[in-house]
């Protein structure tokens, strides 16, 4: 393995699977990769189907023992606290794992990334004590009865995460889960596996008993393994519209509870009233943040034909002003591509829509010499049907399009099969709102892009995914719902 360059001196989690406080024994293994050399550095297991029945077999019994179970509402909310304590004092080396796997810049990791999954475990910390039945009488039952309902944990949760926000989208499913009062197994991404191995060492450290929290690492097969096991009583995943798509055929011989965030194209409307100032930065990081892999980005620009010139002319210039560099460079703005397979899927598209006649504007010529780095890149007046509009490239692509009349815009931007996001820029309240609720998406953002918050729900409509994370409403995800009827 070369060395870690950039962040000598940082060491990396024990990369062992372990069922409940069990070490495994070590077969198969894939390459870890940083994707700002294409250098491997490290070998993480590739977990087996027996490896991952022992793994599951150990989070049921955790889900059944009475040190997790009996725990009371308020114990558990002060241990998921703990649990947030070990990871905020942890968060210099979880930002460096963070970076060095996913080739994230280490400025973003530091100040958004680890944080942001500190304040989703937080928020969740609080439910616990909040989470109640409720009492009433049957409405069209005589007699006398006490009648209640219960809101009972659902069980093993599989969740699996993709390799654009490792910690962060894994927080989104673990925090509820626990506090619903779930075991977990995370399935992280092949590419992305060290901040998850840090998370349960973290995890265990804050005094989470063993098996409540487990990790299994691998590839597609290990991934399937895990859907499939007949303890898995929930899956919550994160990631590509054609796994969602399986993962959902797999549940079906058991019934298992599925809830799916999935792929995007959302579309971006900048008004002809719209603040420039404002819209201009905002659409091209919208698309561009974190190289364009980003699965509510904004993908599709549509822009009123009097301001259109100047807002690609606009968004062109604020790209060429982005430096793209290592992640271990706190000068860095954008990082590389995950993998040499993404690099090569999102060239494709580029060349393509080229070869169609689409001006393609490469903002940065300029680029480090190794690792998987792409220019973002403009394409000019895109076809409501070329592939560029239609598919999710999932890199810093932005395709564009002018509009005479919003009625148009709206149609365009509907005129897609995912429904995860899209934007609005207007200075005009009434537009905004009428717009929005037009709007095919699980969230429409005015005058604002890349918001989440772990108050509100996400997800989306149409083929962008089935379920919500975050908000109260994720919790009904964990829980099952139980009546109980008691005859007077």
């Amino acid at each position: 393995m070369s060395a870690i360059q950039g962040f000598e001196g940082l060491v990396l989690p024990d990369l062992a699977l372990r069922a409940g406080g069990d070490r495994l024994a070590t077969g198969a293994t894939i390459a870890d990769i940083d994707p700002c050399t294409a250098q491997a550095f490290a070998q993480v297991p590739v977990a087996d189907g027996s490896q991952v029945d022992a793994i599951v077999q150990a989070a049921h019994r955790a889900f059944h023992d009475p040190a997790w179970r009996d725990l009371t509402p308020l114990a558990r909310e002060r241990l998921l606290h703990r649990f947030a304590d070990a990871i905020e004092a942890d968060l210099p080396r979880l930002a460096a794992l963070e970076a060095l796997d996913a080739g994230k810049p280490i400025g973003v990791t530091e100040t958004v990334d680890i944080p942001a999954a500190i304040g989703w475990l937080r928020t969740y910390a609080g439910w616990p004590t909040k989470l109640a039945g409720r009492a009433g009488t049957l409405s069209a039952t005589p007699g006398q009865w006490h009648v209640y309902s219960r809101r009972e944990p659902i069980g093993v949760v599989a969740a699996i995460t993709p390799w654009n926000f490792p910690l962060v989208l894994a927080m989104w499913k673990i925090a509820p889960a626990l506090a619903a009062g779930c075991t977990v197994v995370l399935k992280p991404a092949p590419e992305t596996p060290l901040s998850a191995l840090r998370l349960v060492e973290l995890a265990r450290q804050a005094g989470l008993p063993d098996g409540v929290l487990s990790v299994v690492t691998g590839d597609g097969a290990t991934g399937a393994a895990l859907v499939e096991h007949p303890l898995i009583a929930k899956v919550a995943f994160t990631g590509s519209t054609a796994t969602g798509q399986g993962i959902l055929r797999a549940s079906v011989p058991d019934l298992k509870r599925v809830t799916l965030e999935l792929g995007g194209k959302s579309p971006s409307i900048i008004c002809a009233d719209a603040d420039l100032s404002v819209a201009i930065p905002q659409a091209a990081m919208g698309c561009f943040f974190n190289s364009g892999q980003v699965c509510y980005a904004g993908t599709r620009l549509y822009v009123h034909r009097s301001v259109y010139d100047e807002v690609v002319e606009g968004i062109a210039a604020f790209a060429a002003g982005l430096t793209l560099g290592r992640s271990a460079d706190r000068t860095t703005a954008l990082g590389p591509l995950i993998s040499a397979r993404q690099h090569e899927r999102v060239t494709g598209y580029v060349d393509r829509a080229r070869a169609a006649g689409m001006e393609a504007v490469a903002a940065n010529a300029a680029l480090p010499g190794e690792g998987y780095y792409f220019a973002p890149t403009l394409l000019r007046d895109v076809p409501r049907d070329a592939e560029a509009a239609r598919e999710e490239i999932f890199g810093p692509v932005l395709a564009t399009a002018a509009f005479d009349d919003l009625d148009e815009a709206i149609d365009l931007a509907n005129d897609s099969p995912y429904g995860l996001a899209a934007h609005v820029f207007t200075r005009d309240l009434a537009t905004a709102h009428r717009t929005a609720a037009r709007l095919e998406a699980g969230t429409a953002f005015i005058n604002c892009v890349m918001l989440a918050d772990p108050a509100f729900p996400f997800g989306g409509m149409k083929m962008s995914g089935i379920g919500r994370e975050n908000g109260s409403e994720v919790l009904d995800a964990y829980l099952e719902p139980k009546t109980v009827v008691v005859a007077l």
